[in-house]
């Protein structure tokens, strides 16, 4: 068996930057492989892509996110204590809590309030001569995800928090003044999630059904024991914050619909058929999510090659959703591929792989789904609309990726 290549490069941090969402798979294309060996930010690595990569990667108990992430994009994104850094029955404990607000009943009250405030949004979009896309169904989300929580915002509070949340997942993936930015906003929604916190628990339970906010906020540890308010205060942004970039998405759906409008016809005709791969094609084609790491639990074997105990090793996310052993014509954005799809965990990663259980597989991708299912529904059914000459392209360095112009549209009404 071909032994893992180990790049000639002495360290590729500056490589990674510059290529971004490709940069594993531009190197595996320059190998002729799907797995090597480097170093970034001087730290030995293995980078890999795949099914039988993913297969590996998501074995479970096999690896720990802990330590196997930037500390600057951690404090961003998931931070110290979250259930994404928790491993074994820790972490299965609280990854059901998790899952327990994403039931059917639940999702489908995010999706109502979703769409009965798109619709009044778009009564204020009729009246404008243009608006930016990504920057209202941002807020749109905001908004959305506090009131599903049982959280209660005024129209200023909402602008505050979209801005706050938006920023740390723009800076996840920067190096400098983006990712000091988001770093310096999540200090002060942090201290306002633990206010919530604190005025949850200060409230006796009620006998009725409860609001997200409140399973969080009173969620024990197994031992028995409250989270600390600092830990329930991150999940709750580990809440928030993931529903808010579900915004990038519904920008990529408006993109493809724009440049696609044979589909947006299919949708018209028969959203049945259609919804269902459109808003998948749509996961699977635009970038999101670049990679994943982590570090090795224990020593194992893989392709003849042995990894200790603390091997780092990175999951080519992106590159595995275009990988032509998988997908016929990778580059081509065609939603009929997912009408034979065969479900495998392991080579459709948009936000992460694995099983639910016991993987670290993303809680919220039923909600970005059903949420991505609603926006289609909303751009072709419900509103018509021009999109105005603007820059649509895509800076595939930049993660998380977005069109340069955040995609603007003019002459807005409502159709349904």
């Amino acid at each position: 068996m071909q032994s893992i290549p180990r790049d000639d490069t002495f360290d590729v941090s500056l490589a990674l930057l510059k290529d971004g969402y490709r940069f594993i798979s531009r190197r595996c294309a320059h190998y002729n492989t799907d797995a090597f060996r480097t170093r970034i930010m001087l730290r030995p690595v293995t980078c890999v892509m795949g099914e039988d990569a993913a297969r590996m990667f998501y074995e479970p108990g096999r690896f720990t996110r802990k330590m196997s992430m930037p500390p600057m994009t951690l404090m961003s994104l998931q931070d110290v204590g979250s259930v994404m850094t928790l491993d074994g029955a820790a972490h299965e404990h609280r990854k059901k809590m998790f899952m327990s607000l994403m039931g059917p009943d639940s999702l489908g009250e995010i999706v109502s309030i979703f769409e009965r405030n798109w619709r009044d949004r778009l009564s204020v979009w009729e009246q404008q001569p243009g608006i930016t896309l990504h920057h209202e169904v941002e807020e749109l989300l905001c908004r959305t995800v506090c009131e599903w929580a049982g959280i209660a915002l005024q129209d200023a509070e909402v602008r505050d928090r979209t801005r706050e949340l938006s920023a740390m997942i723009a800076g996840a993936g920067a190096v400098g003044p983006r990712n000091w930015k988001g770093l310096a906003l999540r200090a002060r929604t942090e201290h306002w999630a633990r206010d919530l916190v604190d005025q949850v628990r200060a409230v006796p339970s009620s006998t009725g059904p409860e609001r997200p906010i409140e399973i969080l906020a009173r969620h024990r540890e197994p031992n028995g024991e409250l989270l600390s308010t600092k830990t329930a205060a991150i999940e709750l942004l580990n809440l928030l914050r993931p529903t808010l970039a579900v915004a990038r998405f519904v920008t990529f759906i408006a993109l493809a619909l724009h440049r696609h409008p044979d589909y947006r016809d299919k949708l018209l005709q028969d959203e049945a058929r259609w919804l269902e791969p459109f808003v998948q094609e749509v996961r699977r084609f635009y970038p999101f999510f670049p990679l994943i790491a982590g570090n090795a639990t224990e020593a194992f074997d893989w392709r003849g090659e042995h990894f200790s105990k603390g091997s780092w090793v990175v999951l080519d996310i992106y590159g595995t959703n275009h990988d032509p052993r998988i997908w016929d014509q990778p580059t081509r954005f065609q939603p009929e591929r997912f009408e034979q799809w065969n479900q495998s965990p392991y080579n459709f990663l948009p936000q992460g792989g694995g099983e639910f259980f016991p993987g670290h597989r993303c809680a919220g991708e039923w909600m970005t789904v059903e949420l991505m299912k609603s926006a289609t529904r909303l751009l072709t059914k419900g509103m018509s609309y021009e999109v105005v000459p603007q820059d649509l392209s895509i800076d595939m360095s930049r993660m998380p990726a977005i069109p340069q112009s955040r995609f603007i549209i003019s002459q807005i009404k409502r159709t349904d």
